[in-house]
């Protein structure tokens, strides 16, 4: 052992977690191959919102880094962070499109959300752990299986084999038009091929399944189905069908092609235009309050439960829960990191930053202490002179690996007591609300009001805690309301 991985050791504790450095090196690069996408298509999203790609790339790098560098060597948790997918949908399509307001505002609510989250993640203040732990404990269990099953929806989507469909909502992808060069088949055969290697115990199997799924679609030029139902595909066929002019009927066709060297490095600068912006914004609040508070509120509130859930179940899986008292350890330490991550993503240029359910992959390769998480944060960098070389990955190759992942979650709904009717029915919820409406917090959101709502039918007030009530009321007030909106949009339109 040399003498750096002896310091290494002492300080992240590799020999009371039963950790080795090329072990956490390992966890750390499954992790982030699972999660490299964000890299390009979070600076995708933001653009459209009109932050410029190059800015939102440096920023999405940084705001990466420096929630994966504090969760590694302050919380000494293996978990990363990114800024969510949710979350910059919500950002773009939901708070720039649809009411209207500037990303500079917007930058605004997600930094203001984020001292916010600081201040209730404080040690002294403790109510973000208070929050989490108040949940009971086959809720929590729950939150992992269908987090689980969340990363399966998404990664069968993006590897083709489930698609829209305008009577079922889903269904199965055109089989029939699966062949070698085509990314579905491919992403199948690495699924099925990682599973193999899980099986036997081989140490590295999702890492090699990407890689290996990524090589072979550079050499065929395989077809990444991953656009088909963003084109409106369904189940016609592939979504890259010729145009009889040289181009395709969907521009936005994406075939797998290794990069030219030339392409690989390329350095992105400082932000332009985002750096910063937010500041300017606080001056227009003043006649857009009630809009203001809304979507600070709202970003708030999902960044509270998607965090929560994702650091129980992947924290399970870790072993960093106690079983004893089912409280997730250094939870104060792993609320700040995601804080403090959101606070410079905004003040760069990127929405809410959140710990990332793709953490899995690196906990099921051995990921045991912040050494994983600091590996993650150190590569995310990469992004800022490697972005040709992921664009390359094709998403199919990164799919699969999800799809594992979410199997292996998936075994932890043997844990809930089924047999306790009072819980069976928040727990299902909690676990099929999540694929079915695409977000993990209104998965959590309605267990937990169906679990309060059982509890209070059966009379038995006392076994709800206090906190408990109180989530339940602010989610029933969120997700419901009279008119079009919830209750606190009502309540905002009668003060303004």
């Amino acid at each position: 052992m040399t003498s750096l991985e002896e310091k290494l050791g002492a300080y992240f504790g590799f020999e009371e977690k039963g950790a080795t450095l090329s072990g956490e090196l390992r966890a750390g690069v499954a992790t982030f191959l699972t999660m490299a996408y964000i890299l390009l298509v979070n600076p995708a999203m933001l653009s459209l919102a009109g932050i410029p790609f190059d800015d939102a790339l440096f920023a999405t790098a940084v705001a990466a880094f420096v929630g994966c560098m504090v969760m590694g060597l302050w919380a000494n948790l293996p978990f990363a962070m990114a800024p969510g997918m949710g979350l910059n949908a919500f950002f773009v399509f939901g708070v720039v499109f649809t009411m209207g307001v500037g990303w500079e505002m917007a930058l605004a609510a997600v930094f203001v959300e984020g001292l916010i989250f600081l201040v209730i993640s404080l040690p002294q203040v403790g109510w973000r752990s208070a929050m989490i732990n108040a949940i009971p404990r086959d809720l929590k269990i729950a939150t992992g299986a269908g987090i689980g099953m969340f990363l399966s929806i998404i990664g069968l989507r993006e590897m083709g084999w489930v698609v829209d469909h305008p009577a079922t909502l889903v269904t199965l992808g055109p089989t029939g038009s699966f062949s070698y060069d085509h990314g579905a088949l491919i992403g199948m055969v690495a699924l099925l091929a990682i599973a193999a290697m899980m099986a036997k115990g081989i140490k590295g199997a999702i890492v090699y399944g990407i890689l290996g799924a990524s090589v072979f679609g550079w050499i065929v030029g395989a077809y990444d189905p991953w656009m088909d139902n963003a084109a409106g595909l369904g189940t016609d066929g592939w979504a890259c069908i010729p145009d009889g002019n040289g181009g395709y009927v969907n521009p936005e066709c994406i075939y797998a092609s290794a990069p030219a060297f030339s392409e690989i490095f390329g350095w992105v600068g400082l932000p332009s235009e985002s750096l910063f912006a937010f500041a300017g914004a606080f001056g227009d609040i003043g006649g857009n309050l009630d809009t203001f508070i809304l979507v600070m509120v709202a970003f708030l509130f999902v960044d509270i439960f998607d965090t929560a859930g994702t650091l129980y179940s992947v924290g399970r899986q870790a072993g960093y829960v106690d079983e004893e008292t089912d409280e997730l350890q250094h939870a104060d330490e792993a609320f700040m990191a995601d804080a403090a991550a959101t606070i410079v993503g905004a003040m760069i240029g990127t929405s809410t930053t959140t710990t990332y359910i793709e953490s899995a992959a690196g906990v099921e390769e051995g990921g045991k202490t912040g050494m994983t998480a600091v590996t993650v944060g150190v590569l995310m960098l990469s992004g800022l002179f490697l972005a040709g070389l992921f664009k390359s990955i094709p998403q199919y190759a990164a799919a699969c690996a999800l799809v594992a992942i979410g199997a292996l979650m998936m075994r932890q709904a043997a844990d809930i007591n089924w047999n306790d009717k009072d819980m069976a029915l928040p727990a299902f919820l909690t676990m099929v609300m999540m694929p079915f409406t695409y977000s993990i917090a209104v998965g959590i959101a309605w267990g937990v009001i169906t679990y309060v709502v059982i509890k209070m039918g059966l009379r038995k007030f006392d076994e709800v805690s206090p906190v408990m009530y109180g989530i339940a009321g602010f989610l029933v007030l969120y997700y419901m309301g009279p008119g079009d909106g919830n209750t606190f949009q009502w309540l905002f339109g009668m003060i303004f």
